[in-house]
């Protein structure tokens, strides 16, 4: 049985109307002491926590008390719901029937990252229905909004069970043909979201994936494809963090942040990793219908071997350079610029469904 409890957080500007509103908070408790905690705004996964296996619960889940901690580092879309079109987009232009499309370039003035300068993340979703186990959440992105045509509806169901699964149910339709490809920006600390790299280079990592997607300097993808056999990429057994980062150190980007092409089973939601940290006997397993997952090492988190400051978050926790890690499931990178990867254009009449289960473990 799950217990499903809706509080307000606090209250912002809504950047979509300027005028303030309340953003709320839901608690989803099941009977193994399992809680998750979503924000309205963004559609944010606040909060994940399990007991290790003597029984310790722990925040593992980054995360802030107030809302002005997740207002504060927007940059770094911490437990954020990315779209319309999460990732990059090259140049902020694609061709839509033949009509060259300009989106915002909200990166260095360069690409369009996570949807833009107001992306899903960034604007506070209605609780449109609430259910036994979870909630339907909605937002309504008008027609060109960071440049994008179309009206775009979008609900999301986020829902947990007894078997510790947090689940996301991403829907979408338009009224004029666009792209969507919705991720969800979640980090993970299973060690404890305080415990930093060394507690994530005690983690074991897989990925079902032979190939990951290449990418020049600025990580826009090139339309090729990398076979990490022999590389350091290679995560199909699982693999110790604190074995393979160091790697990084002579590397232009100095972790993994990497498109994974992951083995489905058709368009069935299928297991597509496992991440396991055998000190706390925590794992979590990531089921999708996505193609695609990006996992990313927090690299650009403050270094603090390095003389920076830490992020000071929850509970007075510090957060830092390889100190967590996403799996951010969704179509690949810039896809309407590249024909050969799965098509993220949405036609009026079409139903664009994500289905991604965060099965968590002790």
């Amino acid at each position: 049985m799950v217990n499903v409890k809706v509080e307000d957080f606090g209250s912002m500007t809504d950047p979509m109307t300027k005028q303030p509103k309340t953003v709320k908070v839901i608690s989803l408790t099941n009977d193994h002491q399992m809680t998750v905690q979503v924000l309205t705004l963004g559609v944010n996964i606040a909060s994940v926590r399990i007991p290790d296996k003597a029984g310790k619960l722990d925040e593992l889940s980054l995360s802030f008390d107030t809302l002005q901690g997740y207002i504060d580092t927007q940059p770094a879309y911490i437990g954020a719901t990315m779209g319309r079109v999460a990732n990059r987009v090259a140049n902020g232009r694609f061709k839509l029937n033949g009509q060259e499309i300009q989106v915002t370039k909200n990166f260095k003035d360069k690409y369009q990252l996570h949807g833009g300068f107001v992306g899903f993340d960034s604007v506070i979703w209605d609780v449109v229905e609430t259910l036994a186990n979870g909630v339907v959440l909605r937002h309504v992105s008008p027609d060109g909004h960071e440049g994008y045509p179309g009206v775009v509806t979008c609900n999301i169901t986020c829902t947990l069970n007894d078997n510790n699964e947090y689940r996301m149910q991403i829907e979408a339709t338009t009224d004029k043909t666009t792209c969507v490809n919705v991720t969800n920006h979640a980090y993970f600390n299973l060690a404890g979201h305080n415990s930093g790299k060394e507690g994530l280079g005690q983690h074991l990592v897989q990925i079902n994936a032979d190939e990951i997607v290449d990418t020049d300097l600025e990580q826009i993808p090139t339309g090729k494809f990398v076979k990490v056999e022999n590389t350091v990429y290679d995560l199909r057994n699982p693999a110790k963090m604190s074995d393979r980062l160091p790697l990084f150190a002579q590397l232009p980007i100095k972790g993994y942040d990497n498109c994974y092409c992951v083995k489905l089973d058709g368009d069935k939601t299928t297991r597509i990793a496992r991440v396991e940290h055998p000190e706390s006997g925590r794992w979590l397993e990531m089921y999708s219908n996505q193609p695609g997952v990006q996992f990313y090492t927090s690299n650009n988190f403050p270094d603090v071997e390095n003389g920076a400051a830490a992020m000071s978050s929850k509970g007075g926790a510090k957060y830092v350079k390889h100190g967590a890690f996403c799996l951010e499931t969704q179509k690949y990178p810039d896809s309407m610029n590249h024909e050969n990867f799965p098509s993220i254009f949405l036609n009026p009449g079409e139903k664009y469904y994500h289905d991604v289960i965060y099965k968590f473990g002790n």
